[in-house]
């Protein structure tokens, strides 16, 4: 089959090859997929160039990547299934995730089949194509992770949404906005047409208006670019209002190569006890067998509606990655092989 291959970490412009490479292996837990799109997110990124280093940690690879072929959220029609998997069949169409733990190792979707556990991957609904379904596991989990506990949101709640165009952003607009919030979208001037067609009662040019300046208040601010300081925040933050980091490096911008942004989590965590604004709940990751069906009922009843920027063959996956890192795109980028 062909699949994107890296044999080392670096710039995906020389370290990303199109090869002919095995089928992959099924496990007895397994499902074979031919992948019919693919998505491109930022830990994709984090995982081709190896930044911040210490992701290597934690699963990918030290001094390579354990699996050479990057990507993690594919769409695609099951071809096989290991002996213990019962509820996929081949024929079958399906969505979601390679990768059985964490976001911050290579899953093989870039490729025209790949195998994944059976618990990372749900039926897709028919009313949405692969390319959508394909934009959605990754940034999904990301916001059903992020909107739990203290932070669910209620009916009527004033919620911010800072950096809301991109992947993880958009659909934190649809799912606030399905969940009966009242929602601001904040991002550059360009992208606001498309946050406000989502759904978002109100957007906002971050290099025009300062909102924590506004006198304006709200119950949950989601800092999906990872621009704003506790500080700033607390000052748009309604008497019980919570703000919530997701954490985002811009693709090395941030200039820490070594830890990226754990050490702001790990310091939100320490002092949450202390500052009310950031609630109690950290690490706590939600079960894939129990969002991939949250994030398939959203896309069946309509209410969440994956945007497309731009899509890319197989053969342009650097390109893809690259596109990516300029900041400009208006929610998810595509690969089809």
């Amino acid at each position: 089959m062909k699949a994107i291959v890296q044999d080392r970490y670096g710039s995906p412009d020389e370290v990303l090859r199109l090869r002919e490479i095995e089928m992959p292996a099924v496990g007895d837990d397994d499902v074979l997929v031919r992948v019919r799109a693919a998505s491109v997110h930022a830990d994709v990124w984090h995982v081709v160039t190896g930044q911040p280093y210490v992701l290597r940690l934690m699963g990918g690879g030290f001094s390579r990547p354990k699996n050479p072929v990057p990507g993690t959220d594919m769409a695609g029609i099951v071809e096989a299934v290991g002996r213990n998997v019962t509820r996929f069949r081949p024929g079958d169409e399906v969505f979601g995730e390679t990768v059985k733990a964490n976001q911050w190792t290579n899953g093989g979707a870039f490729a025209e089949y790949v195998s994944a556990h059976h618990g990372s991957l749900e039926i897709k609904p028919r009313n949405v194509g692969f390319e959508q379904a394909a934009g959605v596991p990754t940034s999904g989990l990301i916001v059903l992770n992020n909107l739990q506990g203290q932070r669910s949101i209620l009916p009527g709640q004033k919620v911010l949404i800072n950096g809301a165009a991109g992947g993880v952003g958009s659909l934190a607009v649809q799912i606030a906005k399905a969940r009966g919030a009242v929602v601001t979208g904040v991002d550059s001037a360009a992208k606001l047409e498309m946050v406000r067609s989502l759904g978002a009662d109100r957007v906002i040019d971050y290099r025009s208006e300062d909102f924590t300046r506004s006198g304006e208040r709200y119950d949950l601010i989601i800092d999906v670019a990872s621009t704003l300081s506790l500080a700033d925040s607390k000052r748009a933050l309604a008497p019980a209002g919570l703000y919530v980091l997701i954490g985002h490096d811009h693709y090395g911008k941030a200039r820490r190569p070594v830890l990226g942004s754990l050490p702001r989590f790990f310091l939100n965590a320490a002092i949450s006890s202390f500052v009310r604004q950031l609630g109690k709940s950290f690490f706590e990751p939600l079960d894939r067998r129990e969002t991939m069906p949250v994030l398939r009922e959203l896309l069946e009843a309509g209410k969440i509606t994956p945007v497309i920027d731009r899509t890319f063959p197989l053969s342009k996956v650097s390109e893809a990655i690259g596109y990516l890192q300029e900041g400009t795109a208006r929610g998810k980028i595509i690969i089809v092989p």
